[in-house]
């Protein structure tokens, strides 16, 4: 469904970390989850209450994202995806329930064996503590996988804090259980304390995937950072009836780029102003999503990489090439994705942050906020 708000977001205002609350009483962007401190993992979803003006869906819906990456008819193969994440979501099948029926989507259910749910240990109880935040972070992410593969199968991974151990642990118990592509949308600032745990997002046949961040050009994130994940970062979906496609995109001004200080440079990297890793790989739309949140009182639009990251694991998983889309794989398949030329991440700056480089402002080729591009159809996996 389109937005019937337009551009509501775009007045956010960021924190380190992701979105701060509006000074104004008017209903305005805010963070799901506070900034939780050194040590911790934030979650990367930002949201508009619109309690008084949704009686439907508010923002991209399933078909939007479907029309604008050109989604096969066919529904892929019934692949497992894994999402990790902190804390539980009491309501979240309910709320996923919800999200797929709204756009013809088949059920995802316990019954039907498409949805589980899981302690850190992969174990049906007891559950973690719930939590507003980042239970509307995994019902973000339960929804964007359903919106880019229907047919695919979630496991939901839920650890008790959103510590380093922790969370690596949910991304193991993921792969154990059997997921093949592997969803992190939360991150951290990358430093030696979270990359000791680096080892628990690289498994052998699994594709893994992670946020680049909410923060715009800054320090690069982790887990996007790793040189074994799929960094994903955002883009502000429009329609444009002039354009063969009929939708246009440009960098979401809050997508997460950054070089590394820590992570050398992979051989299939080959931009030249960044003496490491840089931060993302490819992007899809980040901005005024459309997710069922009971707890938040039903239908609003919310925003972040945190869409994104579940989105593209989802597309991976559609493709029937989970474990084998990785990196390396996405860059050999540059010209398979549509690519971004428009739109800066240097929010703060006007692009004088980076000087107007293409680690912080979209441009012809590779550049960090927008990665290799967009995914038209599957073929770049």
């Amino acid at each position: 469904m389109y937005r019937r708000i337009i551009g509501v977001l775009s007045a956010a205002v960021i924190a380190v970390g992701g979105f701060a609350p509006a000074a104004s009483a008017a209903p305005g962007p805010r963070a799901a989850c506070p900034d939780p401190g050194p040590g911790l993992l934030h979650c990367f979803t930002a949201y508009t209450p619109v309690r008084a003006l949704a009686d439907g869906p508010v923002g991209w819906g399933a078909d939007d994202l479907a029309s604008a990456y050109r989604l096969p008819a066919e529904p892929g193969p019934d692949t497992l995806v894994g999402i990790s994440i902190a804390y539980d979501a009491p309501n979240l099948e309910a709320d996923l329930a919800a999200y797929r029926a709204q756009y013809g989507l088949p059920p995802c259910t316990t019954a039907n064996g498409c949805f589980r749910k899981v302690n850190q240990q992969g174990l049906p109880a007891p559950l973690p503590a719930a939590n507003f935040g980042w239970g509307m972070e995994s019902t973000l992410d339960v929804s964007m996988v359903s919106a880019a593969c229907p047919s695919c199968r979630i496991v939901v991974v839920e650890s008790n804090t959103p510590g380093f151990a922790d969370l690596a642990e949910t991304a193991d118990t993921a792969v154990r259980l059997g997921a093949s592509v592997v969803s992190n949308s939360y991150g951290a600032r990358e430093s030696g304390a979270p990359l000791a745990f680096a080892s628990h997002y690289q498994h052998p046949g699994v594709t893994v995937v992670a946020s680049s961040g909410d923060a715009g050009f800054t320090a690069a994130n982790y887990p996007a950072v790793l040189p074994t994940t799929v960094a994903v970062g955002g883009t502000s979906l429009a329609r444009d009836q002039s354009s063969p496609r009929g939708w246009t995109e440009s960098a979401w001004q809050y997508g997460g780029s950054g070089c590394s200080a820590y992570i050398a440079k992979p051989s299939w990297q080959k931009d030249t102003h960044c003496g490491k890793r840089t931060v993302a790989d490819i992007a899809s739309a980040a901005e005024d999503i459309a997710i069922h949140y009971t707890d938040a009182g039903g239908w609003l639009p919310a925003s972040g990489t945190s869409a994104s990251a579940p989105y593209i694991a989802g597309l991976i998983g559609r493709s029937g090439h989970a474990g084998t889309a990785q990196p390396p794989t996405l860059y050999a398949h540059a010209a398979q994705f549509a690519d971004i030329t428009a739109g800066t991440n240097d929010w703060a700056g006007a692009g004088k942050k980076c000087g107007n480089d293409y680690l912080c402002v979209a441009a012809p080729g590779y550049d960090a906020p927008t990665g290799l591009g967009v995914p038209i159809g599957l073929t770049g996996f």
